[in-house]
């Protein structure tokens, strides 16, 4: 770590600046996500499961360690491998990574290089290990799937990297999946930016129904997706592992007048009407009729009824109006994106190597994960909502001093550290 030289200040010559001051860490927060890390077993899982291609002879840095060293830089929100050589005698790092002294940039950035795709493959089986622990824990009776594609940017010459018309730029284009009912992640593959939305959908979603359909027969699975996802093969899917799914379709021509015949396009009225009805479709691709939901809304003294389109396999008993309720919900995958996005860097993937790049996406997911769990499982009801930004600010960055004894070492948390009443000193789960 650099030293700072003893800097005085101007408004008073009595204070003095330095960084000489010990064992001494800001991040002193960590160790309760060390802590319950090791209460569900998030590291001991992810060591049995990672295997690499390595070569190295008697490494200093076993590959276990290193996968730690980058989850907990993700979680402290030191996204960039070069921090490592800040922290490299960290305190508290050394201690929830479990090594004398942390990997450097380039050792971490080496790291990712011995990763394929069956590596990768293993990173997702552990994943799914620990849903399925957490799925018990709180047992659930539902499965809620939210599928979406979000956009990366790239820049310079990296493999895979494409224009995507969508989002009028260049870059990645991955297929996420995550819980819409508790904000787990589920599943995530990285593509090139031109891929459409739905490409591979099927493939990518059957393991997650089959897995579920199979180890938790009482769990109800429940599929929602935008309208890129509206394709026969999904349907087709969902209804063969008999899974309820409720998909927005694009409007055309014939289910336009459908719509239209229901409710023509007359006489604006001063207040704004909205409209639920339901009708019986096939599109020339599908096999057969499905049930379609209608949204017809026309605001206050507007001529034009607007209309939405959902397709479904749910049963009768649910009304086209709780169909959309249904639907609208699924927003909230935007959040989980953004959140995973902003707190943990899932869209800087600055790798010339595609691999590597998705290998970057994993860990960015996997810490996203450590920490939903983390509040999902035991923080107050009144604090489960909370952002990444909020847990730091409120949890992780609190000063911290290693006290060193014959038999311990002591942690000495910040006195005047404004949030210390809701600080989880126990984790009981």
């Amino acid at each position: 770590m650099t030293t700072l030289s003893q800097i005085t200040l101007d408004f008073n010559r009595k204070i003095k600046l330095s960084n000489n001051g010990g064992e001494l860490s800001s991040d002193g927060g960590q160790l309760i996500f060390k802590e319950f890390d090791d209460k569900i077993g998030f590291s001991k899982t992810f060591d049995r499961h990672l295997v690499l291609n390595d070569s190295r002879r008697s490494p200093f840095y076993s590959n276990a360690k290193l996968f730690r060293q980058k989850i907990y830089q993700l979680l402290a929100g030191y996204s960039e491998d070069d921090s490592a050589d800040s922290l490299i005698h960290d305190p508290v790092f050394t201690q929830v990574v479990e090594t004398s002294k942390l990997a450097s940039q380039p050792t971490l950035s080496r790291f990712y290089d011995r990763f394929d795709q069956n590596t990768l493959d293993q990173l997702a089986v552990a994943n799914q290990k620990l849903l399925d622990k957490v799925h018990r824990y709180r047992k659930s009776r539902a499965l809620i799937i939210d599928l979406d594609s979000t956009h990366v940017d790239t820049y310079g010459k990296q493999e895979s990297s494409d224009y995507n018309a969508h989002y009028g730029t260049i870059g990645f284009h991955p297929l996420v999946a995550f819980d819409g009912a508790t904000g787990d992640f589920l599943k995530a593959k990285l593509r090139p930016g031109n891929r459409y939305t739905s490409h591979g959908v099927a493939d990518f979603v059957r393991p997650i129904l089959e897995h579920y359909n199979e180890h938790f027969p009482e769990t109800t699975p429940f599929l929602r997706g935008d309208s890129g996802f509206a394709t026969p093969e999904l349907y087709e899917l969902c209804e063969k592992e008999s899974v309820y799914y409720t998909i927005r379709l694009k409007a055309n021509a014939v289910l336009q007048r459908m719509a239209e015949e229901l409710h023509p396009n007359d006489s604006p009225t001063g207040k704004t009407q909205c409209y639920y009805e339901e009708l019986p479709y096939q599109a020339n691709s599908w096999d057969k009729s499905r049930r379609v939901a209608i949204q017809s809304v026309r605001p206050a003294n507007d001529l034009l009824f607007t209309h939405t389109f959902i397709v479904t396999n749910l049963v009768e008993c649910f009304s086209p109006k709780q169909l959309f309720m249904t639907y609208q919900k699924r927003g909230t995958m935007e959040n989980y994106i953004k959140e995973a996005k902003s707190g943990f860097s899932l869209d800087q993937l600055s790798s010339h190597d595609f691999q590597v790049n998705e290998v970057r996406l994993m860990l960015s997911l996997l810490a996203y994960n450590l920490t939903n769990w983390l509040r999902t499982l035991t923080f107050p009801e009144e604090q489960k909502a909370m952002r990444i930004e909020t847990i730091r600010t409120r949890i992780v960055k609190v000063a911290s001093k290693l006290v060193r004894s014959g038999r311990s070492l002591y942690f000495k948390l910040s006195s005047s550290f404004v949030y210390q009443p809701g600080f989880p000193l126990h984790i009981t789960r």
